[in-house]
């Protein structure tokens, strides 16, 4: 994983980069650990590893003292075949054999490793016309707020047939509602928007059937800071590693910002803003918070990259994966 790195002439460091950064809802300072990137784990014993992050205002892997289960990052030790399905905030959602999903704090930096916070979710109750298993279908959405008095599982009922299998969906900060990712945008009513995409750029004939062989994933991207809403659509097509092994390569991405009207504008300028794309929910940071910064970064199974959106044509610095842990966690108050 840390391919991508040294291909920049990176080095490994125990040190922990601490910075100050501005509260996002005050003008006071607040000390944050800067956007990292989880990379592995140093194995040690009893199960047990030093977890290794990448920050993004840095050139090198740093080796924390922070221990983590092996199971979560090398699947040879994992006896129990826990399934990793999603990140967000530094939490990680895990799912067993038992059948019970998890939220664990692992692999989030400035959490207590002797005091590590699991959080089992209500047994997955069968939504209508589709499978337990899966919490996100063509038909139905459910949800579940932990933090409840009696935390159950709420069935929503999304008839418009555009809200498909592949729809993800995230709860909106900004809104206090739950959002579908892609074209369409919801609350937990569950009502659905239209998106009108407007100001597209001219694209050479190349370019426009590059995008039509591609599959494309989309993005809804918050940013907290400056209180705006991206829609960030990815085109994939499948490419060999240096190993031969087929992967999902990233071949163009454009940038939309979305207004209160339901317009998504294609943007080459995102002021101060860095944006994290992985397989844990996305995020912007100010990205003079923490200095060198990346514009966006991509990290998921198949690819880790550095884009530039101002730049036409479409470069991706990248590194090929596969990569088992593609999380990246945004800032995290540090205690004092």
């Amino acid at each position: 994983m840390s391919l991508f790195l040294s291909r920049l002439g990176v080095r490994r460091s125990s040190s922990v980069s601490l910075l100050l950064s501005k509260a996002l809802s005050t003008n006071s300072l607040r000390r944050q650990t800067p956007p990292c990137s989880i990379m592995g784990a140093i194995p040690s014993e009893n199960g047990l590893g030093r977890l290794e992050v990448a920050y993004a205002n840095q050139r090198s892997v740093t080796d924390l003292d922070k221990m983590i289960p092996l199971e979560l990052v090398f699947k040879e030790y994992d006896d129990e075949k826990t399934l990793t399905i999603g990140a967000s905030h530094g939490w990680i959602a895990t799912l067993k054999e038992d059948g019970i999903l998890r939220l664990v704090d692992d692999l989030n930096p400035v959490a207590s490793d002797a005091n590590p916070k699991r959080i089992p979710l209500p047994p997955l109750v069968t939504l209508p016309h589709c499978q337990t298993n899966i919490i996100t279908n063509d038909l139905s959405s459910a949800f579940c707020k932990p933090a409840g008095q009696s935390p159950e599982w709420t069935n929503i009922k999304i008839e418009n047939p555009c809200f498909c299998s592949s729809s993800r969906v995230m709860f909106s900060d900004l809104e206090d509602t739950s959002s579908g990712h892609g074209t369409l945008a919801g609350s937990d009513d569950p009502k659905l928007h239209k998106v009108q995409f407007q100001n597209l750029t001219k694209l050479h004939m190349a370019t426009r059937e590059l995008m039509d062989s591609c599959f494309t994933i989309e993005h809804l991207v918050e940013s907290r800071p400056t209180r705006e809403t991206f829609l960030v659509k990815q085109y994939k097509k499948t490419a060999k590693n240096k190993e031969g092994v087929d992967i999902m390569k990233t071949e163009f991405l454009m940038v939309f910002k979305l207004d209160d009207e339901g317009n998504a504008v294609y943007t080459q300028d995102m002021g101060d803003l860095a944006m994290f794309l992985s397989m844990s929910e996305p995020f912007c940071v100010p990205a003079s918070s923490f200095p060198g910064s990346m514009f966006l970064i991509i990290y998921d199974y198949d690819e880790m990259g550095i884009v530039d959106v101002s730049d036409i044509p479409f470069y991706l610095h990248s590194a090929s994966g596969p990569h088992s842990v593609p999380y990246q966690i945004p800032p995290q108050d540090i205690e004092n």
